[in-house]
């Protein structure tokens, strides 16, 4: 008799709540083990060198560095890393960056529970794999100009769109990053060109219109950087 493979997992998530609802769902499962998890960008990838976990789930938005930047860190350290999104963004642009940076697959916070289970089993295969509303948006996606243009932007420019209309500055955004400003500076001007905007006025509306953030983030403190 073949011996059950362990799947061991690394869990990101700035919500302790959302991450023991993981944790105690993944419990049940004779196959999947939570090692390890995290609030943050920068704890998990420290995490991830320690434990070497199979498969990391993490969510995108979360405090300083995004899930975006997460994931692109931990491909260049480990090409092989196999990385699963599970996010409340249920824009396509944001499963289409995700899965630019290099996770693996998408499933959104509205899915049912086995789908998760499911997809944490086929990213660990080394399969892609999409939640059925991601998918349908995809697939019916009607792109316009904007829409060709938001996607031509690389996952550090989505990243750094991200946060400019969220009002930080060139400093914090470099800050947060771990890049230098003059790099943000650039890809300000690029976003900007390639986005055919003149304005961060125009930028920000744009964003909007695009659904990269809502107009409620932008004037809710509370909810800052928390969309």
């Amino acid at each position: 008799m073949t011996e059950q493979t362990t799947i061991s997992i690394l869990l990101v998530d700035d919500h302790a709540i959302v991450r023991e609802g993981y944790r105690s769902l993944l419990s049940k499962q004779t196959d999947l083990k939570v090692i390890a998890e995290a609030a943050n960008g920068v704890d998990a990838y420290c995490l991830y060198k320690e434990c070497q976990p199979d498969v990391v789930v993490t969510d995108l938005t979360m405090p300083g560095s995004s899930g975006l930047e997460l994931i692109g860190r931990l491909k260049q350290r480990d090409h092989k890393a196999r990385i699963l999104v599970f996010s409340m963004h249920q824009n396509p642009s944001f499963a289409r960056q995700a899965c630019r940076a290099g996770a693996l697959g998408y499933v959104t916070k509205s899915s049912t529970p086995d789908l998760l289970l499911q997809a944490i089993r086929h990213v660990y295969l080394g399969k892609h794999i999409l939640s059925t509303d991601i998918a349908q948006a995809l697939a019916l996606e009607k792109l316009g100009n904007d829409s060709i243009a938001l996607n031509s932007l690389t996952a550090r420019e989505f990243e750094i769109l991200r946060l400019l209309v969220e009002a930080n500055t060139q400093d914090e955004i470099a800050n947060t990053l771990n890049i230098s400003r003059k790099t943000v500076g650039n890809c300000h001007y690029l976003i900007k060109n390639k986005l055919g905007v003149n304005s961060d006025i125009e930028l920000t509306r744009l964003a909007i219109k695009l659904n990269v953030v809502s107009l409620l983030d932008l004037t809710d403190p509370a909810q800052a950087g928390h969309y």
